[in-house]
């Protein structure tokens, strides 16, 4: 009998130990959730998280139907999203893990370095299809964005776009790499990514809010506030769940967690 009960509760201990925890969502928590799982699993015998992308929305969702147990969101749960929660019986928790920085990047060839909110706002809504009336040369603007079911295309919108409609022929992209890859091989193309995606492929330009300063973005204008399109990442997952998610969200919040977010280019709770 004794050597039964220590046989369960070995079970029990291994299960426990080597639970799948499964992170889904943002695109631009991406890179960051892959490398806080690295660093967590490589700390904790035993442990076991996937992270996969697919935007916002689809980790959301997912959540919802019990597909993963954090959803990664680069945007806060709408309402419809906590009602159908609601309605499921589940509770989502939020938890801020990073702040990002928006970067508007363009193709290195652009001689364009700095535009306003509403120079943004024209371009994207379609209100202004050339460079040459933002100072730019004589050629068509290619806009690149997000799906729809992108956090980050929902965040661009609201707060840049002043919840205006992208235009018709806006070119949408299934993933943040595709943009930054798009627009190093079109001269005339422009688009937003989190500030860890910006590489030397493409170059990342000066915003204005007011029209008068032009700030590059950075980890250290996005601290400072002084960078205009900041934005908080999150976590989300079912009250129910916390027992086992707790561990892995408790690292990502940790001193060693936010370094990480520091290394992969975010910008970090402390």
């Amino acid at each position: 009998m004794k050597k039964i009960i220590f046989a369960i509760a070995l079970i029990s201990v291994i299960v426990q130990g080597t639970y799948a925890q499964r992170v889904k969502g943002s695109d631009t928590v991406l890179p960051l959730g892959q490398k806080e799982a690295e660093s967590y699993m490589k700390s904790k015998s035993g442990a076991n998280v996937t992270v996969t992308g697919g935007g916002s929305g689809v980790g959301i969702s997912a959540l919802l139907e019990g597909t993963t147990e954090i959803a990664a969101a680069s945007r806060k749960i709408k309402f419809d999203e906590k009602i159908k929660f609601q309605q499921a019986g589940k509770s989502p928790v939020e938890k801020t893990i990073a702040f990002d920085a928006l970067a508007v990047i363009v193709n290195k060839g652009n001689k364009v370095s700095q535009l306003t909110r509403q120079q943004l706002e024209d371009i994207f809504t379609g209100k202004v299809t050339n460079w040459k009336e933002v100072g730019g040369a004589d050629l068509p603007i290619v806009a690149y964005s997000r799906e729809t079911s992108s956090g980050t295309y929902e965040f661009f919108k609201e707060h840049v776009l002043k919840n205006k409609n992208y235009k018709k022929s806006i070119l949408s992209m299934p993933a943040t790499g595709a943009i930054v890859q798009s627009v190093s091989q079109t001269k005339g193309a422009i688009g937003y990514v989190g500030l860890a995606y910006v590489s030397p492929s493409v170059k990342a330009i000066k915003v204005s809010y007011d029209g008068k300063n032009f700030i590059l973005p950075s980890v250290a204008t996005a601290k400072n506030k002084s960078y205009p399109i900041v934005r908080p990442l999150f976590f989300y997952y079912d009250k129910k769940n916390a027992a086992k998610v707790t561990p892995f969200i408790n690292y990502v919040l940790s001193d060693a967690g936010q370094k990480i977010v520091a290394e992969v280019g975010y910008i970090s709770l402390k």
